[in-house]
């Protein structure tokens, strides 16, 4: 018996994460038809898009899935501050035959401000929502729980998992240091204990009295089975799906995902504002020379600067610089479809269970 699956409605013990620049509607419909909780991260959309989307993934599928939202304080400007990084990145758009921008901004809404997003989502009630950076204001959270759906949890520590059952959320997710994308820290200015996957859901399963889904690290079957050892519920899977057909990753990403840059994946700041975990690339080198030891703007306001050199750099031929998110286990990435992915990490739990 589990009684989370139970409650989400999936056979398996498997959530494919919804990381931002992969995830997408065929994927999560993929997912949740092969057993999984499929899900889309929505936190770069706005409500049009997200309605688009959550229309896509019920036309193919009629089961369960997750809407990811990303719950961040909002960006504060701060016009010297971006001035400055637009100035130590000049010689790198000049690379790329083309001038900065002359201003950057907060390009994405934090869903704690954004009340389109939060009355689309009351309205289009998808079966499972999700918060990263945080959560909600309490009466966000109770209405969407009215409206019967489930609400899941990013926690690195156990004071944002308290945090989080406190509010009232339904599972958490344990996201260990392992995991590739952005770290799920409530206040990015806090000490980061930079707990591992293993220990941080032993600990949470220990001291919370709610379902655990690990997340970090985990890459195939018997990785699952390690999690559901430690008494967690499920576990949540990422870079285990970037390679697959359904992904929305460029051959640039997944090259680098195939390559030896996957053995060294590394934390940054630079690309969006916020420490996230990715391969090693232009974005990660810019760490360490032109934009050592700048003062970053806040997030989102860094991603603006990022995705315009990205864009750049594509025009360019260049495909080194992007959001290049991925976990420790990114080696063992597999190139496949959804569906046979999950398959096999099926078989594999079964067999090391």
């Amino acid at each position: 018996m589990n009684p989370l699956l139970d409650r989400l409605g999936v056979r398996l013990p498997i959530i494919q994460a919804p990381m931002a620049g992969t995830s997408t509607p065929a994927m999560a419909a993929a997912a949740t038809n092969a057993g999984a909780l499929g899900s889309i991260g929505v936190a770069a959309m706005d409500p049009a898009a997200v309605c688009k989307a959550i229309v896509e993934i019920r036309a193919a599928t009629d089961g369960p899935f997750n809407v990811n939202v990303f719950c961040h304080r909002p960006a504060t400007p701060d016009p010297a501050r971006e001035r400055a990084w637009l100035e130590a990145l000049r010689p790198v758009f000049h690379r790329f035959g083309t001038e900065p921008p002359e201003a950057i901004g907060e390009i994405y809404r934090s869903f704690l401000t954004d009340t389109a997003m939060q009355e689309l989502l009351l309205e289009a009630r998808p079966p499972v929502v999700s918060f990263h950076f945080g959560l909600p204001p309490d009466d966000v959270i109770a209405r969407l729980k009215a409206a019967g759906i489930v609400l899941l949890s990013t926690a690195t520590n156990l004071a944002e998992a308290r945090a989080a059952a406190a509010a009232g959320i339904d599972a958490i997710v344990a996201q260990g240091i392992e995991a590739g994308g952005h770290r799920g820290m409530f206040d990015p200015a806090a000490p980061d204990a930079e707990l591992g996957t293993l220990a941080l859901t032993r600990l949470l399963v220990s001291r919370i009295d709610l379902p655990i889904i690990a997340a970090g690290g985990i890459m195939d079957g018997a990785g699952i089975a390690s999690a559901l050892a430690l008494g967690a519920a499920a576990a949540q899977l990422g870079t285990a799906f970037i390679d697959c057909a359904e992904s929305s990753a460029d051959e640039a990403y997944r090259s680098a995902l195939r390559s030896e840059a996957a053995f060294a994946t590394e934390f940054t700041e630079v690309i969006s504002g916020r420490p996230a975990r990715c391969l090693p690339n232009g974005f990660t080198a810019l760490a360490r020379a032109e934009l050592a030891g700048l003062t970053r703007p806040d997030y989102p306001i860094v991603y603006d600067a990022g995705k315009a050199l990205t864009a750049a750099a594509k025009a360019a031929g260049d495909g080194s610089f992007g959001a290049q998110w991925a976990g420790q286990g990114a080696p063992l990435a597999r190139s496949t479809t959804t569906a046979e992915l999950i398959a096999e990490l099926e078989s594999e739990l079964r067999m090391a269970r």
